[in-house]
């Protein structure tokens, strides 16, 4: 606890008081139960306050958080550098630290929590998109500074190719808007303060206007024509599962439905979870990929280093979330299909001797039509002279995207045995549907 104390007391003036005071708030939790050692839990709760004091007062902007600053606050990063007067909304940023004071708030009782999670609620509200949800980032110096980072720094960041375009709308990507809406849901029920209920509603619109008929959600809304890079056309627009973008979803309109007992919300639950099924690919390959076309549902890619594709640690996924979904429905559509996903997997795993990376048994990417392994690496050495490209060849992979997964196909399997085997009825009764 000492050196916890003193790590808050310097706080290395970096943002790592964040770290300190995760640490602090968990130590409190789990000390909250042990009323043989008070001693203990005051020095973890004056800790935790004490990260939290500087974190509010030193180091947040506007009530929100980048991801790591310099010891002087001289410069700050997001996932790629921010300028001062930016906040990250993409986790673990702004929603994150908010989530985090609420958390403190709800073991202390500490007014002090709640009134730190209200200043990034602030923040969050402030850097809300019209149509309700959120950029990776804000700038609250305005759109002319935005647009500035976008052509200087955004536009640099070689991999990061989703900061090459200013859209000017919300994305789905990286749960940063779902975070967000999720955080301003627990802040709204905390008291049910009418200052957050427009936010709340705004972010709730934001799922539901920019889900397609079929039950998908494109990666950026409003959707725009302007969007294709680097010669592709735009991927933002299309069904998007890569990062959990439908499940994130999910999650918050469960969330919204299970709290505020939105029957708007249990709609677009429901045509979320069709649209897993009606994406899955005919048999052999009974797979996703990261993304879909919208119109005709067939895998497609993504950044130039995400090809048109099946995806093996996205069909793991998506068969996970078929398997919720029977458990929330019992409906037996949604686990009809997973033995051909398990056994499309099962034809693309690596057998020992052909692993390049220990515990990775599965190409990330999959050939549509032929069942092999799709390899990205890239030549050169920036935004300028560097280029992506795929072959078969195993050698020299891009190493930022893993090239390989690690699958847990058995676990899946034995999840989907077991599934099978529970009673129908016993499964609706426990739905959170309900």
């Amino acid at each position: 606890m000492t050196i916890m104390r003193n790590a808050s007391r310097r706080a290395l003036l970096a943002g790592a008081s964040g770290a300190v005071l995760t640490s602090a708030c968990t130590s409190f939790f789990s000390l909250a139960a042990d009323t043989g050692d008070n001693a203990l839990k005051r020095e973890a709760r004056d800790a935790m306050k004490r990260a939290a004091r500087f974190m509010r007062e030193r180091v947040a902007y506007r009530g929100g958080y980048v991801w790591s600053y310099a010891p002087d606050f001289s410069r700050r990063w997001g996932e790629m550098e921010a300028f001062p007067t930016m906040i990250w909304i993409q986790p673990p940023g702004t929603a994150t630290v908010g989530h985090l004071y609420l958390d403190c708030f709800h073991a202390t009782r500490d007014e002090f929590y709640y009134q730190a999670a209200m200043d990034v609620a602030e923040g969050l509200i402030a850097a809300q998109h019209p149509a309700g949800g959120w950029n990776y980032l804000y700038d609250f110096a305005g759109e002319e500074s935005t647009r500035r980072w976008y052509d200087t720094i955004g536009k640099n960041g070689w991999r990061l190719e989703e900061f090459h375009h200013y859209y000017g709308n919300a994305t789905f990507d990286d749960a940063g808007t779902s975070e967000a809406s999720q955080f301003l849901l627990r802040m709204y029920l905390e008291r049910r303060s009418s200052r957050l209920r427009a936010p709340v509603e705004k972010a709730l619109r934001f799922v539901l206007d920019s889900q397609y008929p079929n039950g998908g959600w494109p990666q950026r809304f409003p959707l725009t024509t302007e969007g294709g890079l680097h010669g592709h056309a735009d991927y933002t627009r299309q069904i998007t599962f890569n990062d959990d973008v439908a499940g994130e979803n999910i999650k918050f309109l469960l969330m919204v439905y299970q709290t505020l007992g939105d029957e708007r919300a249990l709609a677009a639950i429901r045509g979320a979870m069709d649209i897993f099924v009606a994406t899955q690919q005919p048999a052999p390959q009974a797979g996703w990929g990261l993304q879909h076309d919208a119109q005709t549902l067939a895998p497609i890619g993504a950044r130039t280093y995400e090809p048109d594709a099946f995806t093996t640690h996205t069909t793991a996924n998506n068969v996970s979330q078929l398997m919720n979904f029977y458990e929330w429905t019992g409906d037996r559509r949604f686990i009809e299909r997973v033995p051909e996903a398990l056994a499309w997997l099962d034809s693309v795993r690596l057998r020992d001797n052909q692993v390049r990376v220990p515990g990775r048994h599965y190409p990330t990417f999959i050939e549509i039509g032929t069942n092999r392994a799709r390899i990205v690496h890239r030549r050169g050495s920036n935004v300028v002279n560097g280029a992506y490209y795929w072959d078969y060849n195993d050698a020299k992979p891009i190493t930022h995207y893993s090239q390989w997964r690690n699958v847990d196909a058995d676990a899946l399997r034995a999840r989907y045995q077991r599934l099978r085997a529970v009673n129908v009825d016993q499964l609706r009764a426990n739905s959170p549907l309900n």
